[in-house]
């Protein structure tokens, strides 16, 4: 009985240190899709990876429409401080959990997650899927969501809020938009 319960408290400490990626810095594993064993990861044709650093072929951009299809479907999840599954999230778990399904792995936090992929430069250069990010409590990156296309985003906003939809160009958004990143191909 005693080596029972012993073992439970190991059990318990464990999932209690692994349970909080954007405090621990720690990145977890893609989520699994229904059918993902089904897909391969999509290669860009053009990347053979011989010219990557480790040997291994470079990760390639994603169908960037596919990527907003995945991010709308989780419209209305309600926001969770640390949250990176439907069951709840926070921006970037939101956004890592998002292009995960994409077999693309982003950081766990905002500040990472603005130094991933290409700058886009313009305004006008936006393009669904790309990464938008705001300067919301804090000086630089401090909230991200992705575009979606004709001035909307979607994001998680907060701790009053739920997965939803807004437009970049509206007063307090287009106040604090900082720029934009490319990890997705439109």
């Amino acid at each position: 009985m005693k080596i029972c319960a012993v073992g439970l408290g190991v059990i318990a400490i464990a999932a209690l240190a692994s349970g909080c990626a954007s405090t621990t810095g720690g990145v977890p594993k893609p989520f699994p899709m229904p059918d993902s064993a089904a897909r391969a990861p999509r290669r860009d044709p053009a990347s053979s990876g011989i010219n990557s650093p480790l040997g291994r072929p470079p990760v390639a951009l994603v169908d960037a429409y596919g990527v907003v299809g995945t991010a709308l479907q989780l419209r209305g999840v309600p926001y969770r401080n640390g949250g990176s599954d439907p069951v709840g999230f926070d921006c970037s778990g939101f956004t890592q959990y998002v292009f995960a399904q994409h077999h693309i792995a982003l950081p766990r936090d905002v500040q990472t997650q603005f130094q991933t992929g290409t700058a886009v430069r313009k305004l006008s250069d936006l393009a669904p899927g790309d990464l938008l990010f705001f300067s919301t409590t804090a000086r630089g990156a401090s909230h991200v969501g992705i575009a979606v296309g004709a001035d909307e985003f979607v994001h998680a906003p907060s701790s009053s809020g739920v997965v939803r939809v807004e437009h970049l160009s509206a007063g307090y958004w287009s106040q604090r938009y900082l720029g934009a990143r490319r990890v997705a191909r439109p």
